[in-house]
Parts: C-alpha cells; sequence; structure tokens
C-alpha cells in the first residue's frame, strides 16, 4: 500500500510521529507546505497530522477541502498535544467532535502525547501559556487536576514515544 504522511508542526513534536510512522510504514512524508502541490491520489493511504490545541486538531481544514477527491483511499488523522493520555474519554470526545464533517465519516484518528517546547513555541503560543500559568498561579483552590496541569505547563517537557505510533500502523495494515 503506497502511503504519505502529511504533517503540519510548530515545535516538533507532530513532525517527529510523523517521521515514525513513516520510517516504520515505509511512507513518503511531507510537511503541509510541500503536499499542498503533491498529487494525493497517487497514494493508497494518507496519514494526516497536525497538533492538538483546545480541543481542535490545526490545519484539519486542509484535509477536509481535499477529502472527497481522496473516495476510497485509507485516510487517518492523528493529532499530537500536551496532555497526557490520563482521560481517553475526554480524548476520544475530542477527536470525535473534530471528525463530525460527512467527508470524515471513514476516517481513523488517533492521539498522540508529545509535549511542551518553549524554546520553539511562536510568540502567541507562549504568551497564551503565560496567561493560563499566570490565571492557574492566582487561583485560590485550585482542584487536583489544575495543580498537576501548572506544574506540567511551568516548564518545557517532552512525553511523546515510539510506542504511540502502534495504534496507527495497525490501522495502516488493517
Amino acid at each position: 500500500m503506497k502511503t504519505i504522511v502529511v504533517y503540519t508542526s510548530q515545535s516538533g513534536f507532530t513532525r517527529r510521529y510523523a517521521e515514525w510512522i513513516a520510517q516504520a510504514a515505509g511512507a513518503d512524508c511531507m510537511d503541509l507546505k510541500e503536499a499542498a502541490r503533491a498529487d494525493l491520489t497517487a497514494y493508497d493511504a494518507v496519514v494526516f497530522g497536525g497538533s492538538a490545541l483546545a480541543g481542535t486538531i490545526r490545519r484539519l481544514g486542509w484535509l477536509r477541502r481535499r477529502a472527497a477527491g481522496l473516495a476510497g483511499r485509507k485516510l487517518i488523522v492523528f493529532c499530537v498535544g500536551a496532555s497526557p493520555i490520563d482521560d481517553p474519554g475526554r480524548i476520544e470526545a475530542d477527536l470525535s467532535r473534530n471528525l463530525q464533517a460527512p467527508e470524515f465519516q471513514n476516517v481513523q484518528a488517533f492521539y498522540c502525547p508529545g509535549g511542551l517546547d518553549y524554546s520553539r513555541m511562536p510568540v502567541s503560543g507562549r504568551a497564551a501559556m503565560g496567561l493560563l500559568r499566570a490565571t492557574l498561579k492566582l487561583k485560590r483552590r485550585k482542584t487536583e487536576d489544575e495543580q498537576k496541569m501548572l506544574a506540567m505547563i511551568s516548564s518545557s517537557y517532552d512525553i511523546s514515544d515510539r510506542k504511540y505510533i502502534e495504534p496507527i500502523l495497525t490501522c495502516l495494515k488493517e
């Protein structure tokens, strides 16, 4: 099966997962900008990866606009976020909410935990995270989840792991 992995990445975590998937599957791998000019109809399977931000998958509209022209091909979406997989129900709900459009009817979706890299994050992202940290610090009665979140976002971290691509690889083989 001829496969392409297309990704968009701001701080490198989604790119890392895309490269891992492409290497393991023997697939081509392209940044979204490069793939915008590629003939995707030459592929039997298209894997799209974007970062997860506030319950949405970044640049998923790119795949939505091309989905009709990719009918009959295997379409897989993966997103990479800063959250660990400690609440699978919430993650599944977020993924399904992103894929409600009719053109995503047969798309399989997966979540891969990545991390935060403040040194590679755009200024707008650092500002947003700074505001979130400040808000959480000022809150007097933090829940346990808020305390965990504050501890996690206080510095850069990396929780990515190759084991999270296994379900994607299994889906490609089916």
